[in-house]
């Protein structure tokens, strides 16, 4: 599954580094990180695939809750893609759902230097109430976000516009931010994507 011509900065290398269930297995190593958050099944592990080049990297699952712990990429020996634990799946026991929030809110709130957090919103679904509160979280928290539509290529390309239009009247988005469109399984997306998370990258060395 690697990127086609243009699409991607050169990824040298990436290699999984770590998995943390609690704050103090949390990295402290000053090194800038992309988180990605979303709904379980929102297809986290495999966006991230798809934007190292790497097909099996992160691990992905058709069960959703599967990504249970906080999981570290080291990306180019510079940089971390982090996958959170997917929020909202009602099956999970109350015990497990409050553990994998905790986990997320230590991460978000204590990790330095502060991530930028990709919120993955499903196209076909559209923002949830769940990703609402995310969003709105996340801007509480004074974090960089970019939202990002995965799944894009099952939406068809007359109905796009009102789908982007839709999820950013729901989360009442910011003039000044966008609303990226991804596919994982084509690769559409993928470099307009990589762009903003380079800006972010580049600017926190």
């Amino acid at each position: 599954m690697r990127p086609t011509g243009g699409e991607r900065v050169r990824v040298a290398s990436a290699d999984f580094v770590r998995s943390a269930v609690n704050a103090e297995d949390f990295l402290r190593d000053g090194l800038p990180a992309v988180a990605f958050a979303g709904r379980s099944n929102v297809g986290k592990s495999s966006v991230m695939n798809r934007l190292l080049g790497r097909k099996g990297l992160a691990r992905t699952s058709s069960t959703p809750g599967r990504t249970q712990a906080v999981n570290y990429f080291l990306v180019n020996r510079r940089w971390y893609f982090v996958d959170l634990p997917g929020y909202g799946y009602a099956r999970a026991a109350k015990a497990a759902r409050r553990r994998w929030a905790a986990v997320i809110e230590a991460y978000l709130e204590h990790s330095r230097p502060r991530p930028l957090v990709v919120v993955l919103i499903d196209a076909k679904v559209g923002a949830t109430p769940l990703d609402q509160q995310a969003y709105a979280y996340l801007g509480g928290l004074g974090l960089e976000r970019r939202v990002v539509a995965t799944k894009i290529d099952k939406v068809p390309r007359g109905r796009r516009s009102h789908v982007i239009a839709e999820i950013r009247r729901a989360l009442t988005m910011p003039e000044d931010e966008d609303v990226f469109t991804m596919s994982a399984l084509t690769g559409e997306g993928t470099r307009e994507l990589w762009k903003s998370l380079m800006a972010f990258l580049d600017s926190n060395k």
